[in-house]
This record gives C-alpha cells, sequence and structure tokens, in this order.
C-alpha cells in the first residue's frame, strides 16, 4: 500500500503499471475536490474495487465491504500511522464471491456481513484475517430479491443488529418484511420490523448523545428531476412509518399509491429533505476531536449522484447540521468528483477513525480518503 517515493515505481517492473495507473488516476484528480478551509483530502488506501461500506474494528483494522466485487476487504494500519504517511499499510481480501456483501458491522471480536438473502459472521477476525474459515450463518431469513437487496448494517446502542430491507421495485406495496428497517439481537434471534414505509435506506447511524436512530432514504424514480426528495430521517422509537409508498418528503402524494393509504396522519415525515436523485447513502455523526468544535455531533452524508436526472446531481459529501436534536440546515461539504460532464468518482460511505479524520469510500474509484483539518496558517 505504501508508496513513500512514487516516482520509483517508473523503475519496476512492467507488472506493476496498473498499479501506478490506479495510483495516478485517483490522485492526481484530488485537487477537484473543493473543501472547506482548513480541510485538506488525501488517499488513505487505493485497489480496493467496488469499495462501498464501513466499519471500524480495533487497531485500526478497517473493514470495506464491496457490492460489485463480491469481496469483503480489510484495510490495515497496525502502525497506528505512527510513520506519519497518513496512508494504510496493507489490503487483505477477507472473503470472495459473496452475495453482493454490502454491509459490514463489528461487535465482539467479530465481523458481521450482509449479503443479500442472509447475515454471516466471521468470529476472531483480527487474528484470522487471512485466514477466516467458513462463517457462521447468522440469519438468512431475508428475501433474495437483488432490486434494492444490497444491505447497510449497524449495530444499535441496544445491541441489536439494525438490517434494511429495500423495496423491490421502484415504486410498489410490498407488504412486510419490504421497505422497512428490521433488527435482530446478535445471534439473529428475535428478528423484528423496527420501521416501516423506507423505501431503501443504505446508510444509517446512531445519535451519539440520545441513542436516536438517523437514517437516509432513497426517493422513487420517475416523478421529474426534481421530484421527490432523498430524505434524511429520524426515528426516535420503534414502530413508526416513513410514508412510502404512499407519500415523499413532506408532502408529496404519489400518484400512483397515495389514495391507498388508509391513515395518511400516521406517516412520519423526513427531519429534512435532502437533493432530489442525490442517491444519499452512508451517514455518521461525526465524533471525532480533530475538526472544530462546529462539526461535532452534525451529520455527514455521502451523496453517490443521481443515475435519471436530466442535470446529474450529487457525487458530493453534505452537511446536515442539528440544533436541539432537530435538522436546521443542508450544505455541501465536498464536492468535485463530477466534472466535465461525468463522474470520476462517487461517494458512498463515511468513517470516523479514532484520531478524527473522515474517512469515505469511492465505489468508482476503488479507494478510500482521508479529510483532515487543521487550522489554517498553522505549520
Amino acid at each position: 500500500m505504501k508508496r513513500n517515493v512514487p516516482c520509483l515505481l517508473l523503475l519496476l517492473p512492467l507488472l506493476l503499471i496498473p498499479v501506478l495507473s490506479s495510483c495516478v488516476r485517483a490522485g492526481t484528480r484530488l485537487d477537484r475536490i473543493e473543501l472547506p478551509p482548513g480541510f485538506t483530502i488525501a488517499i488513505y488506501a487505493d485497489q480496493l474495487p467496488g469499495a462501498r461500506s464501513m466499519a471500524l474494528g480495533p487497531d485500526n483494522i478497517l473493514f470495506v465491504g464491496s457490492r460489485a466485487e463480491g469481496a469483503v476487504y480489510a484495510v490495515l494500519d497496525p502502525e497506528g500511522d505512527r510513520d506519519g504517511d497518513h496512508r494504510a499499510d496493507r489490503v487483505v481480501t477477507v472473503a470472495r464471491n459473496l452475495n453482493s456483501p454490502n454491509g459490514v458491522a463489528f461487535r465482539n471480536g467479530s465481523l458481521y456481513v450482509a449479503e443479500v438473502n442472509r447475515v454471516l459472521r466471521f468470529d476472531d477476525i483480527v487474528a484470522r484475517l487471512d485466514r477466516p474459515g467458513e462463517p457462521v450463518v447468522v440469519n438468512d431469513d431475508f428475501p433474495d430479491d437483488r432490486h434494492h437487496g444490497w444491505k447497510f448494517i449497524r449495530f444499535g446502542p441496544d445491541g441489536k443488529l439494525y438490517v434494511p430491507v429495500g423495496a423491490p421495485c421502484n415504486i410498489c406495496e410490498p407488504g412486510d418484511p419490504y421497505a422497512a428497517i428490521l433488527r435482530m439481537n446478535a445471534d439473529g434471534t428475535g428478528l423484528e420490523v423496527f420501521a416501516r414505509g423506507v423505501r431503501n435506506t443504505v446508510g444509517f447511524d446512531f445519535h451519539p448523545r440520545t441513542g436516536e436512530l438517523w437514517f437516509t432514504d432513497n426517493g422513487r424514480d420517475w416523478l421529474g428531476d426534481d421530484r421527490p426528495p432523498d430524505e434524511l430521517n429520524r426515528a426516535p422509537a420503534a414502530g413508526l412509518h416513513f410514508g412510502y409508498p404512499y407519500r415523499h418528503g413532506q408532502d408529496i402524494v404519489d400518484p400512483e399509491y397515495g389514495a391507498r393509504a388508509d391513515d395518511p396522519a400516521r406517516f412520519t415525515p423526513p427531519a429534512l429533505e435532502l437533493g432530489p436523485h442525490v442517491a444519499s447513502l452512508g451517514l455518521r455523526f461525526y465524533t471525532g476531536a480533530m475538526f472544530p468544535a462546529e462539526y461535532r455531533d452534525q451529520i455527514f452524508i455521502a451523496e453517490h449522484g443521481s443515475w435519471n436526472r436530466t442535470a446529474p446531481i450529487g457525487y458530493r459529501l453534505s452537511l446536515v447540521r442539528l440544533k436541539d436534536n432537530r435538522a436546521v440546515s443542508y450544505e455541501v461539504f465536498a464536492q468535485g468528483w463530477f466534472t466535465g460532464g461525468s463522474a470520476w468518482g462517487r461517494p458512498v460511505d463515511v468513517q470516523v477513525m479514532a484520531d478524527g479524520a473522515l474517512l469515505v469510500s469511492d465505489d468508482k474509484a476503488g479507494v478510500i480518503y482521508r479529510i483532515s483539518y487543521s487550522e489554517p496558517g498553522a505549520k
């Protein structure tokens, strides 16, 4: 992983040329990324095809799922960056040939991996990265629909694993367990629906002080360029319904399914409307100490970018500011992955590291970026 003297790569055998070109493709475009003053972005790890959701384990081990590649990676920095290069040292492929293993989570020494139709567990993973062995099947009671079937997973403060099941369609009335966020015990028992009316969430986090679940949701397609918005939702308790397929955003009645709602008043509106078709995915509360105090406990969202909008938007990191546990603003934090009419990168997930840096996965460029902060003018 480390290339402290990149120029020397030119002298290496031809088999390393693809490595060099990968580094150049990702590295030379970082000057296009616009960030607030004091923030910088660099490559933390590359050669991670299809890098998607991230989870942090002990010893600075970062686990990364890859939906397109069917692989799960472990990104290692055992020195804790004592060498000062702010880059990972090695990438290990923990698992291969899985069924869209988008979601990863770490708990009590085990790595949990979400495939489309089941959740796996690799025990004692830190000691067995190179030879993890056969995983334990935690639960295989999930549908095998591939449309919105890939999953983001995360443990809540209640010790339960939260697992979404997306709608198997653009717009339909699928019934349980679809269009919902489920949760279960760590051993796979007690599977239950936590929230309904959620079309397709691929990112959520729990407020560091209140423990409440906040999640992004991707709005339906084909209502026009500017409708409906993606959503940022807040679920302070179980049993809420967030509107899909009957309502979108704050007040958009679905033209196909809106009239079928038995009691529209029971729907929970979004905490904030996000951009239309931005494909809002990974979400994290910032809990580090590196960034200025104004970022503490605020929400970063990775917007993967629109595919069906006349003028594409997204392809950026957004920041949602909270006040008194309410979302009060929505602004661009980092952008520049979409230039010249095309995207060279697509942010997927965000992860706060122990040192306070913010990592961003990119499944198009196959890299993980590190965003850091230092006071402007400081040496």
